[in-house]
């Protein structure tokens, strides 16, 4: 039986490629979500042997009318933020690409720099503005009305939802503008002809004809936002508002001793909920062709004239970016060169500092932090690129049986949250025999495990695009299917490659919701370190770390795209 499989490998080598790749996908998708459940029906903690099968935890979780507060909460924070970070995308989209609105391409630009940014200093930015006892909009106010009350508290629900809902919002408008940009116009024109004014046809014509895009984004957003632990941790864990993320926290690691087991328990209920609402929005983006109106027929995306309203649109445009992007960076540089946070007046310049620059640049920890985020987000980035390319030629180009099984299971990763994810690695890795509980691999793998279907879906529109008369003819002529890989496939998918790469980089970078959960002490990346610089109030050195995070990512976008340009004019020439 093992000789016959052995042979069936020797004669179509392309089997052993889809067995190997469907092992690696199997192990990274199973064994978190497997060892999670796993962990949760254990009857005794982290580690300790002989524990037997319980439902203690669940009923614990279950009958504590605390639970139900708290699923009330996450989802009316899942459900408020990507309601209104959607109306938000909706809006500045239409306006930078589909009105004569002043200013509309660097509108459209803007939207997107958030990216660069670790989400959980936007929330820090939004803390600075608005908190109830040194928010410097807060102070403003009361000053020029003369109250000793602040009128606005970010510590709240609705805070919450406010500042999740800017920070989600450039996801949102990438999805919304790329409807926008494929949409055939000649349904507005005939409106237009027919008498209606520009606003009338937006509400009727514009926004129906995108509604999968924008239900879309609604159902991406919320499993953002109820995965999220970047604006809890900022926001509701000092409020003492429970979401299902700040329980698995505090049940994980705030707790003394930590309570694994009902961490997990919890884990499994934002997962299930997370991988209905994948599932919801994998089903509207595949059914989205019923919504099509480019066809092969030619047409030209046309611009409406806003008239007299093209500067009102203008300023609603610059408010919503005023949100998202300029008050957060303006905020994070007025910190970083600060001694103290206070309302800007005289006193201001006497109190400019490069202190917490130098603090960072020469600090151990600091650069122990860079060095180990540097190499997730460059060797991540690579190795989780390669999985992809390979995943997604497994999954589109092959007939070989078992290409379906892949597919499915790579649906579990995107419906996998960071805090759910880090509990089963851990569970995995106290019982695996790798010694890699405590270390950079643990992230790793982690990272390229969460983010891996970011990957694909870059690597998957770039490969359906490749006719396979050049790979079938490499292996005609007798070269392997890895040699093919390499010196066919991968230069063909350069710009898929690299663009996946930037996105994965910037993510690895900043990321924060899986790492504060798996990082030792030597192993600190820079999303833990940001955090424990606001929990221990040093936002000076906060706010200047975000923004040398923010100068890397940008210097590894250019460096990648430069590699990408280097590469394709070798191959040109």
């Amino acid at each position: 039986m093992l000789t016959r499989f052995l042979n069936s490998f020797r004669r179509e080598p392309q089997l052993a490629v889809v067995a190997c790749i469907g092992v690696i996908i199997a192990y990274l998708s199973l064994s978190p979500t497997l060892m999670l459940f796993y962990g949760s029906f254990r009857s005794k903690p982290l580690g300790v042997p002989n524990a037997e099968f319980t439902l203690a935890h669940y009923l614990y979780a279950y009958t504590d009318p605390s639970t139900y507060q708290l699923l009330f909460n996450s989802f009316v924070f899942a459900s408020g933020s990507s309601i209104l970070a959607t109306g938000f995308a909706a809006t500045l989209a239409w306006i930078s690409i589909r009105t004569n609105a002043p200013f509309r391409k660097f509108f459209e630009l803007t939207a997107i720099i958030p990216n660069i940014f670790p989400p959980v200093m936007l929330a820090v930015s939004w803390t600075v503005l608005l908190s109830p006892r040194t928010g410097l909009i807060n102070r403003l106010l009361m000053q020029m009305k003369s109250v000793d009350e602040a009128p606005l508290n970010l510590y709240s629900l609705s805070g919450m939802i406010f500042v999740e809902a800017l920070i989600t919002t450039p996801l949102a408008f990438l999805l919304v503008s790329a409807s926008l940009y494929s949409m055939d116009p000649s349904l507005e024109e005939s409106a237009r002809v027919a008498g209606s004014n520009n606003f009338q046809i937006a509400w009727r014509i514009t926004f129906p004809i995108i509604r999968p895009a924008l239900l879309a984004a609604v159902m991406l957003n919320f499993v953002r936002a109820i995965e999220s632990f970047d604006t809890p941790a900022i926001i509701a864990l000092p409020a003492r508002i429970e979401v299902f993320t700040t329980k698995i926290y505090r049940e994980a690691v705030g707790a003394f001793p930590p309570n694994q087991n009902l961490a997990a328990a919890y884990g499994v209920s934002l997962l299930l909920i997370t991988m209905v609402f994948v599932y919801f929005y994998r089903s509207l983006t595949q059914r989205s062709e019923r919504y099509v109106t480019v066809t092969g027929r030619g047409y030209r995306p046309t611009i409406i004239d806003l008239g007299k309203w093209r500067y009102p649109a203008a300023g609603l445009a610059l408010l919503i970016l005023s949100l998202i992007v300029v008050l957060p960076f303006l905020v994070l540089i007025y910190v970083s060169f600060i001694s103290y946070i206070h309302v800007p007046g005289p006193k201001t310049w006497e109190l400019l500092t490069l202190d917490n620059y130098r603090s960072n640049l020469t600090d151990a920890r600091t650069y122990r932090a860079v060095k180990n985020s540097l190499f997730l987000a460059t060797g991540g980035a690579t190795l989780c690129m390669l999985l992809a390319a390979l995943t997604a030629w497994v999954t589109t180009k092959t007939r070989v049986a078992g290409r379906g099984f892949i597919e499915g299971l790579t649906f579990i990763p995107w419906a996998f949250p960071g805090t759910a994810l880090a509990i089963g690695l851990l569970w995995t890795y106290v019982y695996v025999p790798l010694p890699i509980y405590g270390t950079l691999w643990i992230l790793l793998i982690g990272y390229i495990t969460r983010f891996l279907p970011y990957g694909l879906r870059t690597m998957t529109s770039t490969i359906v695009q490749l006719h396979d008369d050049l790979p079938q003819a490499s292996m005609v002529c007798g070269a392997s299917f890895m040699a093919t890989f390499r010196r066919i496939l991968l230069p063909l998918l350069r710009p898929g490659f690299i663009a996946g790469w930037i996105i994965l980089a910037t993510i690895f970078l900043r990321e924060f919701s899986t790492s504060i959960f798996l990082y030792s002490p030597g192993s600190e990346p820079l999303g833990p370190l940001l955090y424990h610089f606001y929990v221990d109030g040093n936002l000076g050195p906060m706010c200047a770390l975000a923004l040398i995070v923010s100068v890397i990512c940008v210097v590894l976008i250019m460096i990648a795209r430069r590699i990408g340009k280097v590469g394709g004019a070798i191959e040109e020439s």
